[in-house]
């Protein structure tokens, strides 16, 4: 199994100089990848989530100037709240930056409130992830690129550089219709939520896409100082049993100190050092 580990992206111990220290201290204890999540705007008073969350692919830009070979994830990109043809150029810039480390994990979102105030409709949030991962996956691969979807639509475009590969695309979420995108769309699923619930789902996706270039992956809200290590060490077995590849851990302290020390008793259960 491969491991990621969250950065310090939101609350009292985020900031540049957190986000860049602990991107280079999972490259370094052998992490696969950091990741980062995303919301752009919360309703006052919410209790989750965050307000406070810097913006997820400069957050990335910036771990990976800081690091030279640890994987860059989302989880998870909101697609229908960007527009695609963008979100693809920029996304492109940061795998040629990085040197072909761009995992996106891919959403479609929940919080109505977000919705409205991008002027984006809830109720059409699920075409709209549908629509463009395919308009991304085309601009990552053609040249010219040529697109005729209900919502983007245009002919002849080149959009260089191309990334050279299509970037991997994990869809998170566990309703059906994410489910269901995962197995048409995606390269992985990217799951959360409790162990019993999301082994039922991925031995479902498993059966649907078999082959070992899929990956599943679930996140798990575990910290270094706060959980207990059985707990963490059971959890570390389940998911194996369930047939999961990856997870990336997601530890919980209001400083940098504090989140690294954290970080390093996690990869010492996990077996990287």
């Amino acid at each position: 199994m491969r491991f990621g580990v969250h950065l310090p992206q939101s609350g009292r111990a985020a900031s540049a100089e957190s986000i860049a220290a602990c991107a280079r201290q999972a490259e370094e204890l052998g992490f696969s990848d950091v990741w980062v999540s995303d919301h752009v705007a919360v309703p006052q008073g919410a209790p989750y989530p965050p307000a406070f969350l810097f913006e997820p692919i400069l957050s990335l830009t910036w771990a990976a100037a800081a690091t030279s070979t640890v994987g860059l994830g989302t989880s998870v990109l909101l697609v229908p709240l960007r527009h695609p043809v963008p979100l693809a150029k920029q996304l492109a810039t940061l795998d040629l930056f990085s040197g072909g480390r761009v995992i996106m994990g891919a959403g479609s979102g929940w919080l109505a409130g977000e919705f409205a105030a991008l002027g984006v409709s809830m109720s059409g949030r699920h075409a709209l992830t549908d629509e463009y991962i395919d308009v991304m996956r085309e601009c990552w691969t053609a040249r010219p690129v040529s697109v005729n979807g209900p919502t983007v639509s245009f002919q002849d475009m080149v959009m260089l550089p191309l990334p050279g590969r299509s970037i991997p695309v994990w869809v998170g979420g566990t309703g059906a219709k994410a489910v269901r995108r995962a197995i048409e769309k995606g390269d992985g699923w990217h799951g959360i939520g409790p162990l019993p619930d999301v082994a039922a789902l991925a031995s479902s996706i498993r059966s649907a896409r078999p082959e070992t270039a899929f990956t599943l992956s679930s996140r798990v809200e575990w910290d270094g100082l706060r959980t207990d290590h059985d707990e963490i060490r059971k959890g570390l077995d389940g998911y194996a049993d369930a047939g999961f590849d990856h997870l990336v851990i997601s530890p919980g302290q209001p400083d940098l100190a504090s989140w690294q020390r954290s970080v390093e008793t996690l990869a010492t259960l996990c077996g990287l050092n």
